[in-house]
């Protein structure tokens, strides 16, 4: 589904790989692809129009594991200045798509980061409210959260935000928690 925000001018989708067949035809310019090491580029893009496109590999974690690939600020900062792109040419036709593998922990957080750089007078609770308006199961990742709140100087107003909305989450669905625990992410479930 397309969602269009009153906060940037550009279409905006956050999406697993699943769902990636269903925003072949809704006009995609610009793609964020967040795989796994690994993983195949899904063949749904082969469907797209011509589009931007930047992939970025790392797992979804928040701390060193053994075989498994950090998110690093490098990356944050390749999405950054991919959206920088995407702003430079402000069109109401450009529609950025963002999809990790379920559509709720790194897209998530590419999203926030980028809607906070498109918008630096918003303020984080504004931001994050927008990103579950768009898509309500959102879990963004803390790693990827930490360095663009860093990045874009905001004085860890993003993490503060993003950790109310985990203890939020952890009220309506406290199981969230046991899975994010089990993948050695509870800093976030602690928070």
């Amino acid at each position: 589904m397309e969602w269009k925000s009153e906060f940037v001018t550009f279409g905006i989708t956050v999406c697993g790989i699943e769902e990636l067949p269903d925003h072949a035809v809704r006009g995609v310019s610009h793609i964020l692809s967040i795989l796994d090491p690994g993983a195949p580029v899904p063949a749904a893009f082969l469907s797209y129009p011509s589009h931007a496109k930047l992939e970025l590999r790392f797992h979804d974690i928040i701390k060193e594991r053994p075989n498994e690939i950090t998110p690093k600020e490098a990356d944050v900062d390749l999405l950054l200045a991919f959206g920088r792109a995407l702003l430079a040419e402000p069109k109401e036709s450009q529609h950025l798509l963002v999809h990790c593998h379920m559509g709720i922990s790194r897209s998530a957080a590419a999203m926030l980061l980028t809607l906070a750089q498109a918008r630096p007078d918003l303020d984080a609770d504004t931001l994050l409210g927008e990103l579950v308006r768009i898509r309500p199961k959102v879990w963004p990742n803390l790693l990827m959260v930490k360095y663009g709140d860093r990045l874009l100087g905001r004085g860890d107003t993003l993490v503060r935000a993003v950790k109310t909305h985990y203890q939020e989450r952890l009220k309506t669905s406290p199981e969230i928690g046991q899975f994010f625990r089990s993948v050695g992410r509870e800093e976030e479930v602690e928070s």
